[in-house]
């Protein structure tokens, strides 16, 4: 996710919620792939049916997640805080819930999806990094 790094929080939104989306959607592809491989589905139709289904639910959590990130600085103005985030993950988490039909798996997604992309924000303002010899 380079290029959504790039450039000022709060601008260029369609840009942003464009990469989210692929983002989702190419996790929403691996997912499925592992979930048809361990679940065996009877079917090839149900086979697709299934990576249709995760993939265009994780495509929809990243575009959430993109917009309202990007909206919510716009409204805030303040783009460098790491609450739009929060609010990202949340929106993402309660559509989830959504999709679930169940309060429950929206509001642990919500906090779950919103204090990791807390964390993802403050770690690239803080050059944290996850891989690689450490900084001394």
């Amino acid at each position: 996710m380079a290029g959504y790094w790039d450039g000022p929080e709060g601008e260029q939104c369609p840009q942003r919620t464009w990469l989210a989306t692929r983002v989702g959607a190419a996790a929403g592809l691996v997912g499925a792939a592992y979930r048809i491989i361990l679940l065996r589905p009877g079917s090839a139709l149900a086979a697709l049916q299934t990576a249709a289904a995760d993939s265009v639910t994780m495509a929809t959590l990243g575009a959430v997640f993109g917009l309202s990130t990007c909206l919510s600085a716009q409204v805030r103005e303040e783009p460098e805080d790491p609450l739009k985030y929060f609010i990202g993950g949340c929106a993402a988490g309660a559509v989830l819930g959504v999709r679930a039909h169940s309060y429950l798996t929206g509001t642990t997604a919500c906090l779950g999806f919103g204090i990791t992309a807390t964390l993802m924000k403050i770690g690239n303002k803080e050059g944290w990094r996850l891989t690689g010899p450490p900084k001394l």
